[in-house]
């Protein structure tokens, strides 16, 4: 047919395009198949021209059959073959008004599909890029190497007040001419290559800590970026400020929080007025919390044993036992049996069971050892085993057991100066020193003696059903007194008074007379005479009371205090005495 002769001799304008092309003629053999389809489909043209398209391409035939039949294009058909994409246009070849062939045009599209990939990973990498930038709540500044700004974040509009169509294009030394800013981070990075880090005042007020860093081509080792880092000192001014304000607030909570577990301790007859006893309560509180040992001093009856009770009833022990032992009052026979108890038949009169001691009936809680210092010397080494192993061996025993207690220790010797007389282990005491508290004797914190005063005669009312008040020379009796047996003897008097009292008024007659009759120590001098009636002497050492606190503590008010008075009481005695406060 002439349509054949003629595309035979054009066969050399086709192997010319860069597109594949394929033509079969009206009985489906393939007349055309140029380079470029060879190419493509990877199949040469010289095996394929003058063949059936059914054979030499039977993933190709039903379409192109369908075509010549119907005389219906396909246009942009996507195709596979092997690892390669193509599109084909497939377009029926009319002459006379009939079909009398196929044309397919087709170019592998793998390249532009790769490049198309990774244009949308470039895409895609460039926004989750403007997402980070965009989030950091330092402002981010980027010029190129020659300070042309090419990308402000967010923040950065937000510190500085700039908005970013605003810089962006821009040169550093123009903004800087036009009086956007005081001086240029980036102009220094670019002149001494190297990170800089200066402080640049913003409009309105604000204050910045700049830092650039220069970023470098590889295989030129010249500044491309330089990236600046913006951070607004004046909102951390304001956070610091306001983290100083939580601090001090929280401060105040935990003294006030303090204050009220003080309050509820008083409760448990521990009173702490003075500055020193709540120093003292405070560090018990603060020992309460970690579990080890505690060594408290002090003199006989100024309140260890309820000091250690407090500790205990503070600790996570709290719900578990507590157990005195007085180390002076158990025979020294029966003190070791007692302590770590004893297995059967370990000595005679032995319970045939054995017994348990009080440490391994102490397990999990407390165990206080009262006046320590009277523990027998072999014993000191078992106690100095325990604290050291958790572990008690009963007396006749060899299997050890393990304990888990707390050990408080008290004394109202000075136990450094038995172990300087070695009477007392120097490796025992370290071990219970770890925490020590001393508590002062009760004529060194006077004011806590009027509290003590009021909480042992609303206690001892109660229990003997009275209403006794106490008088005003009872009171300054009570309270110029030394007391040599601390609380327990105050406690004791107080009693005494209330159940010997003849009223309801307790008056200086029922106070016991050793009370009246010695002075405070080191408080007044014994220049009395013996023959002097009570209520000379009374009135005597009343007058030397008020005038010496006078003249140590220049005010009323202070003199009160310290005495545990009213001001009104001191100001009416020493009108009383005719003293006067430039006599002090």
């Amino acid at each position: 047919m002439e349509w054949n002769k003629s595309i035979k001799e054009l066969n050399f304008i086709f192997d010319a395009s860069h597109n594949g092309i394929m033509v079969v003629d009206e009985n489906g053999i393939i007349v055309i198949y140029n380079r470029a389809a060879g190419k493509v489909l990877k199949r040469n043209p010289a095996l394929l021209i003058g063949r059936p398209a059914r054979e030499a391409l039977p993933h190709a035939w039903p379409d192109l059959k369908r075509i010549l039949e119907t005389g219906i294009s396909q246009i942009g058909i996507k195709l596979t073959f092997g690892e390669s994409s193509i599109v084909a246009n497939r377009t029926p070849i009319n002459f006379n008004g009939k079909t009398v062939g196929v044309i397919s045009i087709f170019q592998d599209i793998s390249e532009y599909e790769k490049i198309i990939t990774e244009l949308e990973t470039y895409k895609r990498i460039i926004k989750e890029l403007d997402a980070i930038i965009n989030s950091s709540y330092d402002g981010l500044y980027i010029t190129d190497g020659k300070a042309n700004t090419l990308r402000v974040n967010k923040a950065y509009e937000r510190i500085s007040g700039f908005r970013a169509k605003d810089l962006i294009g821009r040169n550093m030394k123009e903004l800087v001419k036009k009086g956007f800013f005081d001086q240029s981070v980036t102009l220094e990075v670019l002149k001494t290559k190297k990170p800089v880090t200066i402080m640049q005042d913003i409009r309105g007020g604000k204050k910045a800590m700049v830092t650039g860093n220069p970023i470098f081509d590889e295989d030129t080792n010249e500044i491309i970026l330089v990236v600046t880092n913006v951070r607004d000192v004046s909102e951390l001014d304001n956070l610091r400020k306001k983290l100083e304000d939580s601090r001090q607030i929280s401060e105040k909570y935990f003294t006030e929080l303090q204050e009220l577990r003080l309050y509820s301790l008083k409760r448990e007859d521990f009173i702490a007025k003075s500055e020193a006893m709540k120093k003292i309560l405070h560090i018990a509180l603060k020992v309460a919390k970690v579990d080890t040992s505690t060594f408290i001093g002090g003199e006989s009856g100024v309140g260890k044993g309820l000091l250690a009770k407090i500790i205990h009833n503070n600790s996570y022990r709290a719900g578990k036992s507590f157990i005195k032992i007085n180390c002076g009052a158990i025979p020294e026979a029966l003190l070791e049996s007692e302590l770590f108890g004893y297995e059967k038949g370990a000595f005679t009169g032995a319970r045939t069971e054995g017994k348990p001691g009080l440490f391994e009936v102490a397990d999990g809680g407390t165990i206080l050892l009262d006046e320590i210092a009277e523990l027998p010397f072999h014993l000191q080494v078992k106690l100095l085993s325990i604290l050291e192993d958790k572990q008690v061996i009963r007396l006749g025993g060899t299997k050890p057991r393990h304990i888990n207690v707390r050990i408080i220790a008290t004394s109202n010797t000075n136990l450094e100066k038995l172990v300087d007389e070695n009477k007392f282990r120097k490796d025992l005491f370290f071990r219970l020193n770890v925490i020590p508290i001393y508590i002062p004797p009760l004529r060194e914190r006077r004011e806590d003696i009027f509290p003590l005063i009021n909480s042992f005669l609303s206690k001892f009312n109660k229990l003997h059903k009275k209403k006794k008040r106490i008088l005003g020379e009872a009171l300054d009796l009570l309270m110029m007194y030394s007391y040599p047996g601390n609380i327990r003897e105050l406690q004791n008097v107080i009693e005494r008074s209330v159940v010997i009292s003849e009223s309801d008024l307790i008056g200086g007659r029922d106070i016991p007379f050793y009370v009246w009759s010695k002075e405070p120590e080191n408080s007044l001098s014994t220049d009395f005479e013996i023959n002097n009636s009570l209520n000379r002497l009374m009135q005597n050492i009343e007058a030397r009371l008020i005038e010496d606190a006078i003249s140590e503590y220049r005010t009323t008010y202070n003199a009160a205090r310290h005495l545990g008075v009213s001001q009104s009481t001191v100001v009416r005695k020493m009108q009383k005495y005719s003293i006067k406060k430039n006599n002090a």
